[in-house]
């Protein structure tokens, strides 16, 4: 079971990319957060390593741009790993480490399901439509 951040590394790895704890941070706060530019990037990196320079955000969202981490559409955000469907579902990841995957269906269903048992209907309604908003 390998994780998305383990995922990137060895992309990067087999580009030829020299793995640096900088770059790990950064894949770090790339995959944590959702960041507008390659300024707020550096922002939150500065502030965890003083000796991170503008140049090595750039280079490494360079980087993951070459290995399809990261599209300009969805600049600076990780995009779906190799075992990602796309058909709007998601992975769960359990303390343990054991990934769940749902499809779309079966994620409306548990919604549907928990709505309905935790009380947010009342008596003859029912869920109409369920939207997602992605990160």
């Amino acid at each position: 079971m390998v994780s998305r951040k383990d995922e990137i590394i060895e992309q990067l790895k087999e580009n030829g990319c020299r793995i640096t704890k900088q770059r790990k941070l950064l894949i770090d706060i790339i995959l944590k957060d959702d960041c507008a530019s390659c300024k707020e990037i550096y922002y939150k990196a500065s502030k965890q390593d003083k000796r991170i320079g503008v140049a090595t955000v750039y280079r490494m969202i360079n980087a993951l741009e070459e290995i399809g981490a990261i599209s300009r559409q969805n600049l600076y955000k990780i995009e779906c790993g190799k075992g990602c469907c796309n058909d709007g579902g998601c992975e769960i990841i359990l303390e343990d480490d054991t990934i769940c995957r749902l499809s779309k269906e079966k994620l409306d269903q548990i919604i549907r399901e928990g709505v309905r048992q935790y009380g947010y209907l009342s008596t003859g309604k029912k869920v109409s439509k369920i939207i997602y908003h992605c990160r």
